[in-house]
C-alpha cells in the first residue's frame, strides 16, 4: 500500500538530504541555474518567489542566498520547518509554511515567479488536481510572471517503464548512505507506486528505511496542455544541457 503524498514527505523530511550526493553542492548548482532562468525571464535584480514545493528547501536556500525575496510552501509541515531552520542555520530569512498547491495560502498577484521543482508536480494523480494546482500557480503569480516547473523526463520513461532507479551514494556530514527505488507501473503505464529506500549507517550495520508513494508520469505535452488551459503562455521547455538544471523545465508565462 502507498501512503499519501504528505506521510511520504513528511517521514522523508529528516533524510531528504540523502537524496543527494552533496546535498551544499547541489543546492548552489539548481540555485544558479533557476536563477539563470528567472534573470534571463524577467531581467535582473532581486524578485519575488514562490517556491510552492519547497520540501527542505534545496532550491529556495539557493535563490534566496542569490538575492531574491523567496517564500516556501510545503504540502509537508516537516519539510517546510526544517526548510525555515536549514535557512536559518546559513544566516538566510525564508518564510516556509506547510500549504497544499492546490489552495495555495496567498493573494492574487503577490510574486513574480513562482517554482515547482523536484518532481512534485508528480504527485498530483488526477486532471483535475493538476489544473487545479497550475491555476493557482497562475493566480499568484502578478501579469507576465513567470513558472519554472521542473519534472523528471517522462517522454522516455513512459516509454521504457523502468523498474527501479540507479543506486545514489550519499557522503555528507552524518556518514554515507545510499538510496534507490524500485518502480511498481499501474495498469494504465502512467502512473506507478514508488518504494523509496535509504540505507543509513548504524553502527556496524545498515539501517533500511522504508517510504511509499504514488507518482503520475506526466509527460511534456500533457503538462504544457493543462498549463495552456489555466491560462499560461509562450510556453518552453529547457533540457538539462541548455538550462544546467538536472531535469527539464518547463518556462511560462501568467497571461
Amino acid at each position: 500500500m502507498t501512503g499519501s503524498a504528505r506521510d511520504f514527505y513528511d517521514s522523508l523530511a529528516a533524510d531528504y538530504h540523502r537524496i543527494f550526493p552533496d546535498w551544499e553542492a547541489s543546492m548552489a548548482r539548481q540555485a544558479a541555474a533557476l536563477d539563470g532562468l528567472v534573470r534571463r525571464e524577467l531581467g535582473a535584480g532581486a524578485h519575488k518567489l514562490l517556491d510552492c514545493a519547497c520540501g527542505i528547501g534545496t532550491q529556495a536556500i539557493g535563490l534566496a542566498r542569490a538575492g531574491h525575496r523567496v517564500v516556501g510552501s510545503d504540502l509537508s509541515p516537516v519539510a517546510a520547518t526544517r526548510a525555515a531552520a536549514e535557512a536559518a542555520a546559513r544566516g538566510i530569512g525564508l518564510p516556509a509554511l506547510a500549504a497544499d498547491m492546490r489552495r495555495l495560502p496567498f493573494r492574487a498577484g503577490a510574486f513574480d515567479a513562482v517554482v515547482c521543482a523536484d518532481n512534485s508536480l508528480a504527485h498530483l494523480l488526477t486532471a483535475q488536481d493538476l489544473a487545479a494546482a497550475l491555476r493557482e500557480m497562475r493566480r499568484v503569480l502578478r501579469p507576465g510572471g513567470l513558472l519554472l516547473l521542473t519534472l523528471r523526463d517522462y517522454d522516455d520513461i513512459r516509454r521504457a517503464r523502468p523498474v527501479s532507479s540507479p543506486p545514489q551514494v550519499s557522503h555528507g556530514a552524518d556518514g554515507r548512505s545510499i538510496t534507490f527505488q524500485l518502480w511498481h507501473w499501474h495498469d494504465d503505464g502512467e502512473r506507478y507506486d514508488q518504494e523509496y529506500f535509504q540505507l543509513v549507517p548504524d553502527g556496524a550495520g545498515w539501517q533500511v528505511r522504508v517510504r511509499r508513494a504514488t507518482s503520475w508520469a506526466l509527460t511534456r505535452s500533457e503538462v504544457s496542455a493543462a498549463a495552456a488551459a489555466v491560462g499560461f503562455t509562450d510556453l518552453t521547455w529547457h533540457s538539462p544541457d541548455a538550462s544546467g538544471y538536472y531535469q527539464p523545465v518547463l518556462a511560462a508565462r501568467a497571461s
